[in-house]
């Protein structure tokens, strides 16, 4: 696999997005493009090919805003809205390069898409005009996409046992509230490290800063970017109170490791 990894983070916002409906604080009136935050998602790329984290409900606006037009594969987190809802917007790439993305989850979200979106799952039509996809359920092994190795992270989203993903030297962790000890051996030596924190206190099923900079710090990534951020969080404010090394995410930042 070659040793370059891009990473753009489409959305870096909780599950109501900032600005939230109705609110008139500091983030949600700020004039500043790095406190509108859509749902959270990603686009990493690697050895050729292009992963997509999660389809949340902004997906399509994501991608108009990024001019992707290919997808090779994509990596489920876990089954919530704000992470799969978005999963019909996925028939364009289907449409546009008249091919099935194949798409990876643990069991609990493979049931998900089974039950919930099964019409994914079927045979492409004379016109490609329904998403075409091809489920794989993994468990916790590294697995490969032509070269590239895929390193699940197990986590906890409250009761849910959920997935992060590393590829070569970047992890992508959301929706955490809990890191299993043995996931931190995964999470060693990292360049980037992209990483829930959700809002300024703990959370039942999320990291709050104080959580988010205490994981931070134990996995000693080289560079850490928050993400999945309610507009409880001010881009600048909470900027200021950041250790080195330490980053608030915004949508559209763009990162290359290279190693």
């Amino acid at each position: 696999m070659s040793a370059v990894v891009e990473a753009t983070l489409l959305g870096v916002g909780s599950s109501g997005g900032s600005p939230a409906l109705g609110c008139q604080c500091a983030t949600c009136t700020s004039t500043d493009p790095k406190n509108r935050r859509t749902r959270a998602s990603a686009i990493i790329k690697a050895g050729g090919l292009t992963f997509l984290i999660d389809t949340g409900p902004d997906l399509r606006q994501q991608v108009l805003r990024e001019g992707l037009l290919h997808i090779d594969a994509v990596l489920y987190t876990h089954p919530h809205a704000d992470h799969l809802h978005g999963i019909d917007d996925l028939r364009a790439f289907c449409w546009l390069n008249r091919a099935a993305i194949p798409v990876y989850g643990n069991t609990l979200m493979a049931e998900h898409i089974k039950s919930r979106f099964s019409y994914t799952l079927l045979a492409p039509g004379e016109y490609w005009d329904k998403p075409v996809l091809t489920l794989t359920e993994i468990d916790d092994q590294p697995f490969k996409i032509k070269d590239v190795t895929i390193t699940p992270i197990p986590l906890m989203h409250g009761k849910w046992p959920i997935l992060g993903y590393r590829i070569g030297n970047v992890a992508y962790l959301t929706d955490v509230s809990l890191i299993p000890e043995e996931s931190y051996e995964r999470l060693a030596n990292l360049d980037v490290l992209f990483l829930d924190c959700l809002r300024p206190i703990p959370h039942p099923t999320h990291f709050g800063v104080d959580q988010a900079l205490e994981a931070a710090q134990r996995i000693k990534a080289r560079r850490t970017v928050l993400i999945h951020m309610t507009h409880e969080l001010e881009f600048h404010a909470l900027s200021a109170r950041l250790p080195d090394g330490i980053e608030v995410g915004y949508d559209g930042l763009h990162v290359i490791a290279e190693r």
